[in-house]
């Protein structure tokens, strides 16, 4: 009888631990096989997207006008690219493509589109150009000949303004959808007249013909005449106002925030040929500007 029983034991507790096991199985998940802990796989980590801005780009093209071709900086009635705040070489002036790419980079890896007498008719054109390089960035700073014209009648429209540079975007868009933009504001025309006006030489050299909307009659103070400069100066507010509003609806797009409208220059910034252009001086600061808007964490609001 002790025999029997005990194998009646050995017995229950043999199919006990079947049932164990087979529930076991069941509750892995398991059929005939079971993994180890220690090859069960983690999920990777996703990648950190990359920025959408890129603060130090490795190639630069500038469009605009005659301010970035350097003109009257270094002789007159010339360009002078070498100084130009977008893309010179000059030490003195230490341009934004010097400051992002180094001296050697920037003579490499810059371009300078801009054409002297440019307004923002003319964009576009140059944008293709531009985009046939693939810079990673390119800079815009074009608008002032908008203004300056022969009457106040003949500026043009804002409508017009914004119709254009729309299409000067879109145009780069077209080849270069990642591709960074910097826009310059337009700089501020009547503290222009305001600071030139104190050179003799200066009213001198306008009387031939530099911005007449603005600078003609410098030293004419009757209602007319303050009439005729706030009526520019207004313009020139309502093509930044443009310049942000289209700037704003890129992604990859930074307007100055009006740092250079705000900018109160002096006549230390201004060409000593014609008190309109900026001297070496000022394409100095200019290209701080830039760079320090650039190369911001965050866009400036």
């Amino acid at each position: 009888m002790r025999k029997r029983s005990h194998r009646s034991r050995a017995g229950v507790a043999l199919a006990a631990a079947a049932v164990l096991g087979l529930a076991a199985c069941d509750a892995s998940g398991g059929g005939g096989e079971s993994s180890p802990r220690s090859t069960t796989t983690q999920p990777k980590p996703s990648p950190r997207p990359s920025p959408l801005w890129d603060r130090y780009p490795g190639s630069i093209a500038a469009v605009g006008d005659s301010i970035t071709r350097g003109f009257d900086a270094c002789t007159v009635l010339s360009d002078c690219p070498e100084v130009s705040w977008a893309t010179g070489s000059d030490a003195h002036v230490d341009s934004l493509a010097v400051r992002l790419l180094g001296a050697s980079g920037a003579s490499l890896n810059s371009w300078n589109f801009a054409v002297t007498g440019a307004r923002m008719s003319d964009l576009a054109a140059q944008m293709e150009q531009a985009a046939q390089r693939k810079p990673e960035l390119v800079t815009v700073m074009v608008g002032a000949n908008d203004a300056c014209r022969s009457t106040v009648s003949a500026m043009t429209s804002v409508t017009d303004f914004r119709a254009q540079f729309k299409e000067a975007m879109d145009a780069l868009r077209g080849e270069l959808p990642r591709t960074q933009v910097y826009v310059s504001s337009v700089p501020n025309l009547k503290r222009l007249w305001s600071q030139g006006r104190t050179s003799p030489i200066g009213k001198q050299v306008w009387k031939l013909g530099i911005c007449p909307s603005m600078l003609g009659n410098a030293d004419a103070l009757d209602a007319a005449a303050t009439d005729r400069r706030a009526e520019v100066q207004a313009r020139v507010e309502a093509y930044n106002r443009v310049l942000k509003d289209v700037c704003g609806k890129d992604r990859r797009c930074r307007f100055d925030g009006n740092a250079v409208f705000d900018y109160r220059f002096g006549t230390d910034q201004l060409s000593q040929w014609d008190w309109f252009h900026p001297s070496r001086n000022g394409q100095a600061r200019l290209a701080e500007i830039a760079y320090r808007t650039i190369t911001a964490k965050d866009p400036v609001t």
